[in-house]
């Protein structure tokens, strides 16, 4: 199955039995990141953890009559 990546545009093979392009072939939502761009993703978020103000906020959890 042959790929984009939606930030940088490379396309990219995957094996066609593969978890990954099941989910994307059942879940058109679903979009294929790069594993370069997962990474540069993921280091940029660390180095704002690490400064103290990036914050994440917890999802407010909604009271509900019924239960």
């Amino acid at each position: 199955m042959i790929v984009k990546c939606i930030l940088c545009d490379k396309m990219e093979t995957i094996d066609d039995e593969s978890p990954l392009a099941k989910k994307l072939r059942n879940r058109p939502i679903h979009t294929y990141m790069c594993q370069e761009c997962h990474d540069r993703i993921s280091k940029k978020t660390k180095e704002r953890l690490a400064t103290g103000k990036f914050r994440t906020y917890p999802m407010k959890k909604k009271d509900d009559d019924w239960f």
